[in-house]
């Protein structure tokens, strides 16, 4: 009775049982807590069922042992499908027990190294559960280990999936199952009326005693097993490890059809009244998913026979109970096993991913680190190449110190043993001595030089005494040369120059300042001086002409408009000198404008590189001897260096400032001044830097003519101009003032890049000494302008400047005409930065477009420029004003004779061949002095009448002009020694 109070309340937690059998599925299957309790419920019946078998032990004993088999997964997907056609329900015991081994058959035993899988396709439509279920072996746990982490992922992945679909069908079989229990329920009730009413009959079913007996404790009995099996069958429903489920639903379905047919038979028998040979049929529903059922039949007569069928028919039941009962205890605990194989596999492989990952890392580090090791070794192998090459040199160098010393002790050895006589007075050696402190007194000598000599006359060397003695019939300045120059090897090596200038040939070249820096600095560099050159790094500069050129690590901070801005730093080679770009990291971006000049903010712009580049050379710790500064644009850098530099302890150079031309002075408001740092209440001032025509306006200029030790200009004749009302600009009365500081120096030009020997831009070189390749260039050029050839004697005159008023451009276009009427050719080179003047040309150009003896080119090309100066027989020159001018240097060069106005530099290079007053061997051209149409036409006709008249003396004209010595050497002499008396007063004064 407990048993089946027990069973009762088993049952009566249906409830609980849909509910979990609602969430069995989950992302990843069934949940712990799912299996865990379908365990403990399969004991539950399995110890139910066993207490069931301990009553029934006679009937046990009689019942025959099922036969355990475990049937191919094939076999057993091919029984599943045919379950609803095969299976017929018999109302002998024999087909019952036949029934229960049947299904002990289909419930294989799994080992847990097996898996199930379910797939999707293997469910068909069946009378219960409208699917099959296909059961596939899994590998055993030796094969799983060989697995391929993706084999291992793909079996996960169809567990899921498996796992789903049972779900489902375990859904669907209880919705059959509440259906069949409904249906079953109606049936009972309607047998109970007719029980009822046969009473009422009087129609009494008859039983013996012990028959009765027999049947209630069977009736017990089979109403807990039924509790029991309907438990486990709802267990192997929701393992879905029994296929049979739905040919056990369809049996008891067919049994109740069979009820139903015994019910209207009594239902015809009570409408006849017959109640002889009354048979009742009870049939009871003793198992749940196709376990078999037990029919009781009332005939008396086979109450012995019915009896033994029942108690085998219960054994065997009960039996199979068991051992399903065990099957799904085991396929629980395999289930837990795989869960548990299945989670240790996705942390294997989480594990496996997360080490290939740290491997790919490890071996790209370690292809870097191969990588670098390489690039160290091969520096390492060359700077061992560059050691052991330095360690010869030095080697070589120790040989040849070492033998030289040999040989001055050997020297020294000889002096030594020999006894100079000193045949010559005291009163001569106190002569000499009078004599050096004479010329140091009248500044005739420093005194470091006084100095020198005094201790070689102290010494009565030699070496002064002969060479005082050659001096008795020279003057003193020749004298002090003599004696100068026995001191020279004493003194230093050379001056370290530093140039800081906005153009530079070729790398930024707008006119003649880029020329003049190139040319003087190499002029001084072959003199033994060092030469350094800062320049800004424009964008469109030219970088070809740049040799290794790179960045250095290394920022300069400088200040500007109350901060610090970073300046990088690059350094290259041009034409052989070392130069410093400075690059401003300033987010105006000074010099990233696409050009050199013209912007608004030029003033801010070059007062920001002036003080950058003074910057640099502190933070460099660099001592120069000079500083060279020009033009405006970097006329801030003597009132930065005085004011500001000189006492953070840059103050070992003397300053040297070079007016290219004083028409362009960069005069800007007080105001702009103070973004770099310099005092705009102290320098505005009319001694310093107040513009002489506007007095709130700052004028650079003037404050660099004030600030500078030395001040130039590019031609002695331009000094004199400058110094007049009309020529200066309004500085006039500055430079007045400051005259004994200021002088006029020529400036020379490149002989190496301006040589007609040389050129590679000719197609025909000469010389002064074989003019062929002149007359040879004059034709090409000719043919390459589409002008006429046909008298190979006939002038060319030639112009190659830019179209500005200086230049005299009415003049340049009066001599376009007026050579055409002479009866010569003309060519123009140049354009025009102002507008209408360049319009004005592009109409004259237009004219001229098809005409055999004039052209116009209004560009600028290099190449064809020593073209042109190769080809003409004249060069045109009528500036206004010139300072120093190039052009009629290189055209004298090229063997091209200047027609050139006497201004400036023009009449410092250029003399008239008909001036009695010029020696003969400078007349070397045409001048005029009016700058009007009238003074240009007289030079040209007289220019003309020698070419064609007098061939001769026109040969030797230019032969004379092209071996005239134009090079930088003669003028930076001069500037050597500017500089050298400026750094001896500043040691004197020190």
């Amino acid at each position: 009775m407990a048993t089946s109070e027990s069973c009762s309340m088993f049952l009566g937690r249906g409830s609980l049982f849909s509910g979990f059998g609602g969430r069995a599925g989950s992302k990843h299957g069934v949940s712990s807590f799912a299996v865990v309790d379908t365990a403990r419920r399969a004991r539950f019946v399995l110890n139910l069922s066993c207490k069931m078998r301990q009553k029934n032990i006679s009937s046990k004993s009689r019942r025959q042992p099922a036969k355990k088999g475990r049937r191919n997964p094939s076999s057993l997907r091919d029984e599943t499908r045919n379950a609803e056609g095969s299976t017929k329900v018999q109302n002998s015991p024999d087909d019952h027990s036949s029934s229960a081994h049947s299904e002990n058959s289909y419930s294989p035993i799994i080992p847990a190294s097996d898996a199930i899988n379910v797939d999707s396709e293997g469910f068909e439509q069946s009378s219960s559960l409208g699917r099959e279920m296909v059961i596939q072996q899994a590998p055993n746990e030796e094969q799983l280990q060989g697995f391929a982490i993706g084999d291992l992922t793909g079996m996960i992945r169809n567990a899921e999936k498996n796992i789903l679909l049972l779900n489902k069908a375990r859904i669907s079989a209880l919705e059959n199952l509440d259906k069949i229990l409904v249906e079953k329920d109606d049936l009972q009730a309607e047998i109970r009326r007719l029980e009822t009413e046969l009473a009422n009959t009087g129609l009494q079913p008859e039983f013996p005693a012990d028959k009765k007996d027999i049947v209630h404790n069977t009736e017990t009995e089979i109403s807990a097993r039924k509790s029991s099996l309907e438990i486990d069958s709802y267990q192997r429903s929701l393992d879905s490890d029994f296929p049979s489920l739905g040919e056990e639903i369809g049996l008891l379905r067919e049994e109740n059809r069979s009820l139903k047919e015994e019910i209207e038979k009594l239902k015809i028998k009570l409408k006849d009244g017959t109640p002889t040979d009354v048979e009742i049929r009870l049939a009871t529903n003793v198992g749940f998913s196709g376990m078999g059922s037990v029919i009781f039949d009332s005939n008396v007569g086979n109450k012995g026979s019915e009896r033994k069928d029942i108690e085998e028919q219960m054994g065997n039941t009960l039996d199979t109970a068991a051992k399903q009962a065990n099957n799904a205890t085991i396929i629980l605990q395999k289930n837990e096993e795989l869960q548990k194989k299945f989670q240790k596999l996705e942390s294997t492989l989480m594990e496996e991913n997360d080490f290939r990952t740290s491997l790919e890392s490890a071996r790209r580090e370690n292809e870097l680190l191969q990588q670098k090791v390489e690039n160290l070794e091969e520096r390492l192998r060359i700077s061992d190449q560059e050691i052991d090459d330095q360690v010869e040199l030095y080697h070589a160098s120790v040989k040849e110190f070492e033998d030289a010393l040999d040989i001055l002790k050997e020297e020294g050895r000889k002096r030594a043993t020999q006894v100079v006589p000193d045949n010559m007075p005291l009163k001569f050696w106190s002569q000499l001595l009078l004599t050096i402190e004479g010329w140091f007194l009248e500044k005739k000598i420093t005194i470091d030089d006084a100095k020198l000599l005094r201790d070689m006359a102290r010494k009565k060397d030699g070496k002064i005494r002969d060479a005082y003695i050659a001096c008795k019939e020279k003057n003193d300045q020749e004298a002090v040369t003599i004696l100068r120059s026995l001191i020279t090897p004493l003194k230093s090596p050379g001056l370290h120059i530093v140039h800081i200038a906005a153009e530079m040939a070729p790398v930024a070249k707008v006119g003649g300042l880029g020329d003049v820096v190139t040319g003087l600095s190499k002029a001084l560099q072959k003199k033994g001086h060092l030469v350094e050159i800062i320049l800004p790094k424009y964008d469109c500069m030219n970088h070809d002409v740049i040799s290794d050129m790179k960045e250095l690590d290394v920022t300069v901070n400088s200040y500007f408009d109350g901060q610090q801005f970073e300046n990088k730093i690059w350094i290259g080679i041009v034409e052989g000198l070392p130069v410093y770009f400075i690059e401003p990291c300033h987010p105006w971006k000074f010099f990233w404008r696409g050009k050199y000049y013209g912007e608004h903010d030029d003033f801010k712009r070059f007062s920001f590189f002036s003080r950058a580049a003074l910057e640099l050379l502190l933070q460099s710790g660099k001592k120069p001897d000079i500083i060279h500064c020009h033009d405006w644009q970097t006329s801030f850098v003597p009132p930065l260096y005085w004011d500001i530099y000189s006492s953070l302890g840059l103050n070992s150079a003397r300053i040297c400032f070079t007016c290219h031309n004083f028409e362009y002075q960069g005069a800007s408001p007080a105001s702009e001044l103070g973004s770099c740092g310099l005092d705009v209440h102290q320098l505005l001032r009319p001694d310093r830097m107040q513009d002489n025509s506007s007095h709130d306006r700052i004028n650079p200029v003037k404050g660099a003519i004030v600030y500078s030790n030395i001040v130039t200009t590019v031609s002695p004749t331009y000094a004199q101009e400058v110094r007049t009302a009309e020529g200066g600009r309004g500085l006039h009365e500055t430079l007045n003032f400051h005259s004994k500081k200021f002088f006029g120096i020529l400036n020379g030009i490149d002989t190496d890049a301006w040589n007609p020997a040389t050129d590679v831009f000719l197609d025909h070189q000469y010389s002064a000494d074989d003019l062929h390749g002149k007359a040879d260039n004059k034709a090409a050029l000719r043919q390459l302008l589409n002008l006429s050839s046909e008298n190979s004697t006939q002038p060319l005159v030639c112009c190659i400047t830019r179209l500005v008023p200086q230049k005299g451009v009415h003049l340049i276009r009066h001599a376009i005409y007026r050579t055409l009427e002479l009866g010569g050719q003309f060519i123009l080179l140049g354009s025009s930065p102002v507008p209408h003047i360049q319009r004005e040309f592009e109409e004259i150009s237009n004219h001229f477009r098809d005409h055999l003896h004039a052209r116009l080119i209004l560009t600028f090309d290099d190449a064809l420029s020593h073209a042109i100066f190769a080809a003409s027989d004249m060069f045109v020159i009528p500036s206004i004003f010139e300072p120093c001018g190039l052009t009629q240097m290189i055209a004298m060069r090229y063997g091209s004779v200047p027609i050139a106005r006497r201004t400036g530099g023009l009449n410092d290079s250029v003399f008239d061949v008909d001036d009695k007053a010029i020696p003969d061997d400078m007349k070397n051209g045409f001048t005029f002095l009016v700058p009007d149409e009238k003074g240009l036409s007289g030079a040209m006709e007289r220019s003309f009448n020698l070419y064609l008249e007098n061939p001769e003396v026109w040969r030797e004209l230019v032969q004379k002009n092209m071996r005239t010595d134009f090079s930088w050497d003669a003028s930076s002499s001069q500037y050597e020694e500017l500089y050298e008396k400026a750094v001896m007063r500043a040691q004197s004064n020190s």
